[in-house]
């Protein structure tokens, strides 16, 4: 029996936006802003992918003077390949559940 999957939709929110340019370095201010996740969500996520190698970090410089440098993240191959894996699953166990659950339920 294949392992369940404990990803949580927020996750999927975060890998589903990288996904779209897996190769596109992004700021975390504009994942928060694009997912709707607020910055104690999201940054937990984002170090956490990173651990686990899926994304790769590195901080690129200001676009103007005076402003700090900025944390960037993208997916790695490794990455991209085990995102759209767990999304599958998440949704293979999301639909699994809702029919699992009652109508009466719902």
């Amino acid at each position: 029996m294949a392992r369940a999957s404990n990803i949580s939709p927020q996750t999927v929110r975060v890998l589903e936006l990288l996904l779209e340019s897996p190769r596109s370095w992004h700021y975390g201010y504009a994942l928060s802003q694009r997912t709707g996740l607020k910055s104690g969500t999201l940054y937990p996520i984002l170090v956490r992918l990173a651990e686990q190698g899926w994304l790769d970090t590195k901080w690129s410089e200001p676009d103007a003077p005076g402003r700090p440098p900025r944390h960037t993240y993208r997916l790695t191959a490794e990455g991209a390949k085990s995102a759209r894996e767990r999304i599958a699953e998440f949704g293979s166990s999301r639909s699994r559940s809702r029919l699992r659950t009652a109508p009466s339920e719902r």
